[in-house]
């Protein structure tokens, strides 16, 4: 177990009413005044979804079930809504001109520069130099289809990205770069992806269901299926015909650890996004899928405090009453109320409250959340579940957000089980951070849920079945859903959060391919403000004698470091570091300097323990400085390799955050 997660986090949930429906194809197509639309998908492969397909009779029965309970939940939502006559603004989805795509793309990715416009940070550029080798194509590829919309408009000509990348000679002609992209990688791609959309079969596979495989982060993954490429795609795939059987994915740690989210500062945290998503379309243009995205859609605002109150809002209210509160009061106190005295109850998903009560108490809670005198005691289980629900639904954006709603809900039509988790890894790491850990919060409940199922009857396909809607489905997105395509539309949404559920853990690490492109950027930045001083010849004297010392501390095979914890000891922790010395040993001989230095041994067990668990240490090491803002190591961390990537770095012990200070 990860002792450097936090120690407890509140989520949130809802449940569903039973209300019989009409035929699926009614339900949906049925126009309301708020319509309230299933999220539009790229169309897939007509074969069933995994789980619909087990041969199992007991297996089968159950998944009608669930999927008769989506269906039911798409009624209730709608019933709930016009139950209260509700006004809803809708965006206007306007057609974008050639062109306005990829220019949005760019300004996300943190390369408005190369349009030819002011950027608030001109710093990003540098991240250019960060890319890989399918990263670079997917900025060119976007940056080329820009660029000859501009000069279909006979407008300025922008900047043409292979001179940032220095991928063209000084013979390129202006006849030239009017046409098409013809980077040999991309030609190659874009030929395999056709050659493979005219016989790849499209239906849901994954290779070893109920085994343990390996989920490499080493290697960008648009790196890894450009290599698969090369070879069979997909070969020997088998469908899953057990829904429990899920294929096992192990990280493998290598000499610098795991990341995971939380581990590092907010300052490089920010440089993730940007990253992820040119990974992300990376991955996508390998793969021959088109990264979707939406606008943001514009609501009208609402006069009230915690139903349809923007995240970032409820947050910063929040905050005002308990400083650094990252999940909303509401939702922490929903989940709590729930984990207590929901958990058992069967159905405790699928089994709905009263809608005139949920509404009462949520004018209940408006009025007295915040002054601590509303009662949880006298509230029934399904009416918080339906309260939960209603909260997710009610936010003014999708909890998955407007913007990448379309890309979570096309995850389903990747046909690799494998590369469906890169994507989704990478849309979360793009989620911004309010939506991240609410998300989280959500998901981490609907575990709870699932590990229940014996007394709660709800199974892992269950509970994604009856979430599925109230993700997918947002007032704000009226896209419709082709005719025809209801059944395997909704198969594919609930695999995609039976996924998020199941896979959790894993979606919630950053990957080491995604850390080390933030130290080459933080490296690239430095030298930049550097340069800025207008002492190139020290600038250059200092870079050479940095890199001659870095290339000969890689030689060392050991090395003598100082590890300060200022708030422990007086003085410093010397360590004598080897190719086997790890986070884990220095916190070991940390711990007994404690001893040796004269502390009570009460309080150095204390010290040592996380809410009463040896498991989980309230000592953490971090890295700080250096070509990282501070990162919290994983206890497996070699660190004369760290110290090899990163040796102007200090390395700083700290109690853990999430468990109580001794001090």
């Amino acid at each position: 177990m990860d002792k450097r997660g936090s120690c407890g986090s509140r989520m949130a949930r809802g449940v569903l009413a039973p209300v019989r429906a009409a035929s699926c194809a009614q339900l949906l197509s049925s126009s309301r005044h708020c319509p309230w639309k299933m999220n539009q998908l790229p169309p897939k492969s007509a074969v069933a979804s995994p789980v619909s397909e087990s041969t199992n009779s007991r297996g089968e029965a159950l998944d009608n079930l669930s999927m008769d309970s989506f269906w039911l939940e798409v009624e209730n939502i709608k019933q709930s809504a016009e139950a209260e006559q509700e006004e809803c603004s809708l965006a206007d989805v306007k057609t974008q001109e050639e062109g306005e795509a990829e220019a949005e793309w760019l300004q996300d990715a943190g390369l408005a520069e190369l349009l030819g416009e002011p950027a608030g940070d001109k710093d990003n550029l540098v991240l250019l130099s960060t890319l890989t080798r399918t990263q670079a194509a997917a900025v060119q590829r976007r940056l080329d289809t820009y660029s000859r919309s501009r000069r279909r408009r006979n407008k300025h000509p922008v900047r043409d990205v292979r001179d940032i990348f220095a991928a063209s000679s000084s013979q390129d002609t202006a006849a030239e770069k009017e046409e098409p992209s013809t980077d040999p990688l991309w030609h190659n791609l874009r030929t395999s992806n056709t050659q493979r959309t005219e016989t790849q079969d499209y239906s849901c596979t994954v290779r070893n269901p109920g085994k343990e495989e390996v989920f490499n982060m080493d290697v960008a993954y648009s790196e890894q299926a450009a290599v698969l490429l090369k070879g069979s795609f997909l070969s020997e795939s088998r469908k899953l015909k057990d829904g429990n059987a899920l294929t096992r994915f192990k990280i493998p740690k290598g000499r610098l650890g795991v990341t995971r989210i939380g581990d590092l500062s907010a300052q490089d945290m920010k440089k993730i996004p940007t990253l992820a998503l040119i990974e992300l379309t990376a991955l996508c243009d390998i793969l021959g899928f088109e990264l979707k995205r939406n606008k943001a859609a514009k609501l009208k605002t609402t006069e009230k405090r915690l139903f349809g109150v923007p995240l970032n809002t409820l947050l910063e209210n929040d905050q005002k009453l308990l400083p650094n509160t990252k999940v909303p009061l509401l939702l922490q106190a929903l989940l709590s109320c729930l984990e207590k005295r929901g958990l058992e109850t069967e159905g405790i998903l699928r089994v709905s409250g009263s809608q005139t009560r949920i509404k009462s108490l949520e004018q209940k809670l408006e009025r007295d959340f915040y002054s601590g005198l509303f009662r949880w005691d006298d509230v029934h289980q399904n009416d918080v579940s339906g309260l939960l629900k209603r909260f997710i639904r009610e936010l003014p954006a999708p909890l998955l957000t407007a913007e990448y709603l379309p890309a979570f809900a096309a995850v389903q039509n990747i046909p690799d089980l494998k590369q469906r988790l890169q994507a989704l890894n990478l849309l979360i790491l793009i989620l911004p951070e309010s939506n991240r850990n609410t998300l989280k919060a959500l998901l981490e409940f609907l575990s709870k849920v699932v590990a229940r199922e014996k007394n709660n009857k709800m199974n892992l396909w269950n509970v994604s079945t009856v979430m599925a809607p109230n993700l997918f489905m947002h007032k704000g997105l009226p896209n419709k859903i082709p005719e025809g395509k209801e059944k395997q539309l909704a198969e594919g949404a609930a695999d995609v959060v039976r996924m998020m559920i199941h896979y959790q853990d894993l979606l919630w690490t950053v990957s080491s391919f995604l850390v080390a492109q933030v130290r080459k950027l933080n490296e690239s930045n430095s030298r930049r403000y550097q340069f800025c001083d207008k002492r190139i010849k020290n600038l250059l004297r200092k870079i050479h004698a940095d890199k001659d010392k870095v290339e000969k501390n890689q030689g060392e095979p050991s090395k003598v470091v100082k590890v300060h914890a200022s708030l422990l000891l007086k003085d410093s922790l010397e360590v004598h570091l080897n190719n086997a010395t790890r986070v884990a040993d220095v916190l070991r001989q940390f711990q007994k300097n404690l001893c040796q230095n004269g502390w009570n041994i009460v309080n150095t067990v204390n010290l040592l323990k996380c809410n009463n668990s040896t498991e989980c240490t309230n000592l953490l090491l971090y890295e700080v400085g250096g070509n990282i803002g501070e990162h919290c190591l994983d206890p497996d961390t070699y660190l004369l390799d760290l110290y090899h990537i990163n040796p102007h770095a200090e390395w700083i012990i700290k109690q853990n955050p999430s468990c109580p200070r001794m001090f």
